[in-house]
């Protein structure tokens, strides 16, 4: 088969497009997957360059929390696949042939429903879908029939983005009414965090660029805070609340914004309800963030780190798909062929980006691609 090898941490010269790759297998409990779309993510540039140190920031490495490395080369990449069916292992049904699904992407270390404290995932400890077969575990691919459903559209609903932007929420236990301030709010999990809020009854208010607004207000924010300038954000985001504290912050940018953020939060504290609330997920503004610890602890802000959620909360999600309950906010998509442009275009990304970049097979590209095609080029 055809397949995108990552074969070091490095640059885009590291991923190889490899036409004669052998077909994988599928074992017990396992099924083959002729794969139709799968998004990218920015988990995929950060695991190739090795920007996952947890000791020394300046280390070159990817995630080991299990304390064994799971990402070994050559590796596919690729988590949030869409496909259908064409193989089945033992103790497997043969009436499955044939189904569309959505994987749910996790490596789940135990059985465990509700935690999962060692992350791992399809694209990283295990091959992924940048290629045209993969092979899965039968009971975390998904069927989804959604006729109102492209294949593109459904991998912009992918896992990685929505279960990480749910557990940002459960984890810190966001309820109905409570506002919500979601950073990076343009991207996978933004949008999905915005989507998401509005589920469980939250207000999300988003920050992001301003010529973002209309978009972001139709997915339904409540308001759009612009980042660019940080001098006066505090002041900014408390006009859009009306003079009310932010509940909860979600946190994709890190760096010295996080810092703002809190701001936000501890603001007239008796008029709260609950604790200030930080899930932070990402760290697209810096890995090195400088607060004071006073503030956290005098004014109780309950911070919490999210990385991928529970096999609970990605039955719950892939229920709200089926349903219809949340929409694709899909950006565009790329040839498999194309991924190193992919790669380029995502870390260039101007300010008309919003959402997904989805990634189709050569093979597949007419039907699956095509009609969501940025450029031919």
């Amino acid at each position: 088969m055809v397949a995108m090898c990552l074969m070091g941490h490095g640059g885009l010269d590291q991923l190889i497009y490899q036409q004669d790759v052998p077909v994988p297998t599928p074992g017990p409990q396992e099924v083959l997957v002729k794969v139709s779309a799968t998004a990218k993510n920015n988990t995929d540039r950060k695991a190739r360059e090795g920007l996952y140190p947890v000791g020394d920031s300046s280390d070159i490495t990817s995630f080991q929390i299990s304390g064994t490395p799971t990402l070994t080369f050559p590796r596919i990449q690729g988590a949030d696949v869409v496909g259908r069916i064409v193989a089945v292992g033992a103790e497997v049904a043969e009436s499955r042939l044939g189904e569309r699904g959505l994987l749910d992407f996790n490596l789940y270390a135990d059985t465990r429903e509700d935690i999962n404290l060692t992350p791992d995932y399809y694209g990283h400890g295990a091959d992924g879908g940048f290629a045209e077969y993969i092979v899965v575990r039968s009971d975390q691919f998904y069927r989804i029939d959604n006729p109102e459903l492209a294949d593109a559209e459904l991998a912009a609903l992918g896992m990685c983005s929505y279960q990480t932007a749910y557990h940002m929420l459960t984890a810190a236990k966001v309820t109905s009414g409570e506002r919500v301030l979601v950073s990076g709010a343009s991207g996978g999990v933004g949008t999905a965090l915005i989507q998401l809020c509005r589920l469980l009854g939250a207000i999300p208010y988003a920050v992001s660029q301003q010529n973002k607004s209309d978009a972001l207000l139709a997915l339904g924010a409540e308001a759009v805070v612009d980042r660019g300038n940080m001098d006066d954000f505090v002041d900014r985001v408390l006009a859009s609340t009306g003079g009310a504290p932010i509940d909860a912050v979600m946190d994709l940018v890190g760096g010295e914004m996080t810092d703002r953020f809190i701001d936000t939060m501890i603001q007239q504290m008796d008029q709260r309800r609950s604790y200030p609330r930080l899930s932070i997920a990402g760290a697209s503004g810096g890995n090195l963030s400088q607060m004071m610890w006073t503030r956290i602890y005098l004014y109780q802000v309950q911070i919490f780190g999210v990385s991928h959620g529970t096999r609970q909360e990605a039955r719950q999600l892939m229920c709200w798909i089926a349903d219809g309950q949340l929409k694709p906010v899909l950006h565009g998509t790329f040839r498999l062929s194309q991924l190193h442009e992919a790669e380029t275009y995502f870390v260039n990304r101007g300010s008309n980006y919003l959402g997904k970049i989805v990634i189709v097979p050569d093979e597949e590209w007419a039907e699956h691609g095509a009609p969501f095609a940025l450029s031919e080029a």
